[in-house]
This record gives structure tokens, sequence and C-alpha cells, in this order.
């Protein structure tokens, strides 16, 4: 069983502990806070070892009746490999504590991408992450994107991609986000950081993106151009899409006409904390004109990089190949509403 730590149980790292749990092949040596809050509670109730990640800070667990089982280096020191989830720019702190303990990591989109030697999706580049050890899995937007221009890139090729990301202000559970009353371009120069990044996955990929900000919490939504290298029906393309397991195409006769009732259909499915690991493309707006392109998709930026998270662990510790590791990760969590 492929030992993991988690270092940060936050939206990402509680996420990740519960799909490394459902795994065949790896189970949660760990997971690392740096202070006690409701999450640390959840951690120990499902029986999670805690570990504190700031030793100065051991004794504030213990003052709020957390038993703890070591020192974030103890559970380094004893991992297979760290999938690190701390807010942006720590993990970059952290590289070293890895380094030190010759611990292959995993770090989230948040960091820049020169920290490490590979970015990584599943989709399209799982190869490139072996045996590396240091590894940032892309961020939940950048996901997003790479998941729908991989399979269109290998049919039909891609001659330039355009895409408005309207990103909400902050997840549910950020009390300190906003905008609360706003419609924000974020940045207003142009591209926003998203194209880059998607770069970092397709060297050769000619991107635009925008970016916006608005008064939500529950996903990001992505307006996309795409112009391929053939006159392609919309219909083929849709298709194309329903044969990729982490593309839900939402179909019209469920009336879901946007991110609350996408959320609340996760719920009803049973989907823990109403997840949505999948891209959700409103089926609909898949339109073609020419060579170009057009579609709407759904992102839950808390969830989809979870699955791509699993996977990166199988890439850099050569476990598995990627259609053995996508597959099994696929049928453990479930995906495919």
């Amino acid at each position: 069983m492929i030992q993991v730590a988690i270092n940060g149980y936050g939206t990402i790292g509680k996420r990740v502990a519960d799909a490394v749990r459902a795994q065949p092949d790896m189970e949660v040596l760990g997971v690392a806070k740096t202070r006690p809050n409701f999450e640390a509670e959840t951690a120990i109730d499902k029986g999670f070892p805690l570990y504190a990640a700031i030793e100065e800070r051991e004794h504030l667990f213990e003052e709020a009746g957390l038993d703890i089982a070591g020192s974030v280096d103890e559970l380094v020191a004893d991992a297979d490999v760290v999938v690190d989830a701390t807010p942006s720019g720590i993990g970059a702190e952290n590289k070293s504590l890895y380094e030190e303990y010759e611990t292959p990591a995993l770090y989230q989109g948040g960091e820049d991408a020169d920290l490490v030697g590979v970015s990584f999706n599943a989709r399209s580049n799982f190869e490139d992450a072996a045996e590396a050890d240091h590894v940032r899995v892309v961020s939940c937007n950048t996901t997003g994107l790479s998941r729908v221009i991989a399979p269109l890139r290998e049919e039909y090729g891609v001659e330039k991609v355009r895409a408005t990301l309207v990103r909400r202000g902050g997840d549910p559970g950020q009390t300190s986000r906003g905008p609360i009353n706003d419609i924000l371009p974020n940045p207003v120069t142009i591209p926003s950081h998203h194209g880059p990044d998607v770069e970092t996955i397709f060297d050769d990929l000619d991107i635009d993106t925008l970016g916006m900000k608005v008064p939500a919490t529950l996903m990001h939504m992505h307006s996309l151009n795409v112009t391929l290298e053939e006159e392609v029906d919309a219909a083929d393309v849709r298709e194309l899409f329903a044969d990729e397991s982490r593309l839900f195409l939402i179909p019209e006769h469920m009336a879901i006409d946007g991110s609350g009732k996408l959320k609340e259909y996760a719920l009803d499915a049973g989907r823990p904390r109403g997840d949505v690991w999948e891209n959700a493309i409103w089926e609909e707006s898949i339109s073609t004109v020419g060579r170009d392109l057009y579609l709407f998709q759904g992102i839950h930026q808390e969830s989809d990089v979870v699955p791509e998270n699993i996977d990166a662990i199988r890439a850099v510790l050569g476990a598995a190949d990627a259609e053995e590791s996508i597959e099994t990760t696929d049928e453990t969590l479930g995906i495919g509403l």
C-alpha cells in the first residue's frame, strides 16, 4: 500500500484524504494541520492520524483536547509521497522539508510552475510525471480547460483557444473573500494567468484567457471558443466528449440551468459534500460555426483536482499507467454523473 501523507487538511486536503482512503492501493499515513479547528476534529473522528504542521503550536492541539501523532517532519519522513494541500505559497516554503527526507511531493495549482519540473493533468500528460520528485497538480480552472483541450487536439487539432472565466468570489467557507456586490475584471489585463498556466501542460498551444470575479461561491463558469483545424459538426463533438469520463454532458431534459441546480443534483446523487469532480458541460451549448466550437462548462473549484491528485500519486511512483490509474480512480470515487 502506498503510504500517503497529506500536509494541509482544508478544502482540498480533506477531499484528497477521503479519496486516498477509497483507493485499493493507498492509505492515509496521516494529515497535518497548523492549528486546531473543526477540520482537525473531523480528521480525528474519521480515524486519520493528526500531525502538527508547526512544532511551536503542538500545545494548542493539546489544549483543545486533540491527540496528535507527532510532528509533520515525522509524517514526511515515513511517507512514500506527500500531497501538499497548503494555501498558495506555503507549498514553496515546504519544499525544503520534502527534499530533506527525499520524499516525492505533489503541490497544488496555487504554487508557481517554476517550483517544480512538471505541471500535471492526468488526461493530458500523465507520463511526464513518471518518477519526478516534485509535481504540481494544476489549478481547478487549468484542470477544466485541459480536460476539454486534450481530446480536441487529438481528434481535430486546435488552432486557437479563447476562454472567458467567470470565477466565484470565494469558496463557501471563505468568509473573508469577495466581492459581495460587484463584478470585477480580474485581472483587468489580458491574458489572465490561466492561459499561461494551460501552456505548462500544452507548451505549443495558442490560448487567450480573460478572468472575472462575481459574488458567488458555488462554482466557476467557463465560456469557451475553440478554433479547430478542421470543420466539425457539433454532434460529433458531443459524441467525442461523451467518451471522456471526466466530462459530464448535462442533458437538456434535466433542466439544470445553473450552478445551483447542478450542486443540488450532485447532493441528490449522493456525492460527498455535493462535489462535482467532472467538468459539467451544458450539452445544448456545444455549437459549431465552421471551424469554431463554442460551449459553456461549470468547474467545481473545491473538487475537480481531487482525482488528479490521486492519479499524480501513482504517476510519480510508477504505480500504474495513465489508463489504469484513471480507470481505478474513476471507479473508486464513482466518477460519471
